[in-house]
């Protein structure tokens, strides 16, 4: 898990962020724990790479 943290401010539409929050309560998670990982999922997808990034394993101990 990250060590510092920082504000991203998103606009959206209020039904759709109504519709969040309510999943995210079933689900018993919270809307900004969805964004980050959503956020970590799309680094991944196109390879971006930063600073604190988790190594991935190939299944060896390199």
């Amino acid at each position: 898990m990250e060590q510092k943290t920082a504000r991203l401010t998103v606009l959206i539409d209020p039904t759709k962020k109504d519709a969040v929050e309510q999943l995210c309560a079933s689900q018993d998670v919270t809307p900004s724990q969805v964004v980050r990982q959503l956020i970590r999922e799309y680094l991944e997808k196109h390879g971006a790479t930063y600073a604190n990034q988790a190594q991935s394993t190939n299944g060896t101990n390199e």
